[in-house]
């Protein structure tokens, strides 16, 4: 079969799913290619590339998430590294901010634009995991001849978008690789890892986001995002990632109103006073054990007298 044959033929497949009813993903994703980026398969064109200025603007901008990466990206690579794979970690634009990649496979990488400063929206390269996974705001697995441009049909890549802490869409992770005997598992395999990554990366984030809150995993069963909620000293909700906001209810408007969440999660709650003296309870044995013992001293930290500090622990119970 000659090059030129595969070419058409591609050309033809993606003009009949997209002209269709979008039936799948990808067809939904070659639809957008043509009528609202106005892409053509069969043309030539390589990824956008921003000028050093602006490279480094984006870098400045997603600074917290590239420490955040960091090395979450770089235990990955040692793992599929000497596979034949390049790793990206992209903003919500589709810049590829940092890049990891095997020098014997650098030249594969640079030439199809998987490197550091490309653009890989769909509106630059038409269907790929980057920019796809962006667009449907979640993961993606694209293999070959499902990427719109005929160029790219030798790369295989699975991607997995990250969210911030308000659960908006900040970034993605992608694996690709342009070999020709990645098949369906392997690119699966590839699949679970990059979501994996991206979850963890997620749960940093947030909890770099609510550093002097306490942080609460949501049970759920079968699910890769993080279910968090971050919660104050008075058990009031502070964040949630979208995990907890999509099980929870959750949205900003519900979060700045103020909600506890003991109630959230249904927890058992005894009479309101019994909650005061167990908050109270709690209160002066911090302070007793901050005192070694010594009531006195414990007293003046309180502010209170010596007797006052007696009533109230035989009030509670407190030995």
């Amino acid at each position: 079969m000659s090059a030129r044959f595969d070419h058409a033929d591609h050309v033809n497949t993606v003009a009949a799913h997209a002209s269709a009813a979008a039936s799948s993903p990808v067809a939904a994703s070659w639809r957008r290619c043509l009528t609202l980026h106005g892409l053509t398969p069969e043309e030539a064109r390589v990824p956008w590339r921003l000028t050093e200025s602006e490279f480094h603007h984006a870098r400045t901008r997603s600074s917290v998430l590239i420490e955040e990466a960091r090395g979450e990206i770089d235990r990955l690579f040692a793992t599929v590294g000497k596979a034949g794979c390049c790793l990206l970690l992209t903003d919500e634009n589709g810049i590829a901010l940092e890049r990891r990649g095997a020098a014997g496979d650098d030249r594969d990488f640079r030439g199809v634009g998987l490197w550091s400063g490309t653009v890989w929206s769909e509106a630059s390269v038409g269907t790929n995991g980057i920019g796809t996974a962006l667009a449907d705001e979640r993961p993606v697995l694209i293999l070959r001849d499902q990427h719109f441009l005929s160029q790219n049909t030798g790369l295989s890549c699975t991607t997995a978008p990250i969210r911030d802490h308000t659960g908006r869409i900040a970034a993605a992770i992608d694996i690709s690789t342009c070999r020709d005997d990645a098949n369906d598992m392997t690119m699966s395999i590839l699949s679970q890892a990059v979501r994996d990554a991206a979850a963890r990366i997620e749960a940093g984030l947030f909890r770099r986001a609510f550093s002097t809150a306490r942080i609460l995993l949501v049970p759920a069963e079968s699910r890769t995002a993080p279910a968090l909620l971050a919660v104050d000293r008075d058990d009031l909700v502070l964040g949630a990632t979208r995990a907890a906001r999509q099980m929870l209810g959750l949205d900003d408007r519900r979060i700045a109103t103020g909600i506890a969440a003991s109630d959230l999660l249904h927890e058992d709650r005894a009479e309101e006073g019994r909650d005061l003296d167990d908050a109270e309870r709690a209160a002066l044995r911090r302070v007793l054990t901050r005192a070694g013992g010594n009531v006195s001293q414990a007293a003046d930290l309180l502010g209170i007298s010596r007797a006052t500090l007696y009533r109230k622990m035989k009030k509670l119970s407190i030995n």
